[in-house]
């Protein structure tokens, strides 16, 4: 059976039944389950020390009132690393190569910082449409710009991490395939395409932690805007 490159990021299936729910639930397995004591080894110091970390960097542009939000957005930092490195194992699906799973995470937090402006500081949040000294002639056409730009910001979120995700599964199966075809003709240029395919993948982890931050910390500057 011939199959192609997006093959891949086609939700996998067992007789019939999606197995997408499992490929999100599995990066929970990997968290500590509850004791009667705080730590339990050297893998609960490190995970403490990593959702500390993680916390104190998404909680430095929020003032006190932000921090209300400090669960949410480690919690789902923490999914989001969990689930892109997993996806970089050989035979594994990535749900979050697919737009529709990025969107469902980013416009309804959107749409909370969103609310939160309006009920808060409704003056201040529409003033964000026009700023200030701006010429009239302008200010529809600005006006417009800004609405556009703004209600884009989750769509912007999620096409960025799905974009970002594809393109390294994509070139790693491109060049994977290339290894495998001139190691038979070529072993030198296959030696080589190797090089750059092991190298490929470190590069691909760091765009995994790094996109799994950006989309966070991107949410926390937009609650940053609100409160």
């Amino acid at each position: 059976m011939n199959l192609s490159f997006f093959d891949q990021f086609s939700s996998p299936s067992l007789l019939g039944i999606p197995l997408i729910l499992v490929a999100t639930l599995l990066p929970a397995l990997l968290l500590p389950s509850p004791n009667n004591r705080w730590i339990t080894g050297r893998l609960s110091v490190l995970q403490l020390w990593l959702i500390n970390l993680i916390t104190k960097q998404l909680m430095i542009p929020l003032d006190k009132k932000g921090h209300k939000w400090a669960l949410i957005l480690t919690s789902l930092m923490l999914f989001l690393l969990l689930t892109n490195l997993l996806g970089l194992l050989p035979y594994t699906f990535t749900p979050t190569t697919q737009l529709s799973m990025n969107l469902a995470l980013a416009f309804p937090l959107w749409l909370a910082t969103l609310l939160i402006g309006l009920r808060n500081q409704p003056s201040v949040s529409l003033g964000h449409l026009l700023p200030e000294g701006t010429p009239t002639p302008l200010i529809p056409a600005l006006i417009l710009i800004e609405t556009t730009s703004l209600l884009i910001r989750p769509l912007a979120l999620g096409v960025r991490l799905t974009a970002n995700l594809t393109a390294g599964h994509l070139l790693i199966q491109l060049i994977s395939t290339a290894t495998t075809a001139l190691f038979s003709t070529m072993p030198t240029i296959s030696f080589l395409t190797l090089i750059i395919l092991f190298l490929l993948t470190i590069l691909e982890v760091a765009v995994a932690m790094i996109q799994a931050y950006v989309f966070v910390l991107l949410l926390s500057l937009y609650l940053h805007e609100n409160i």
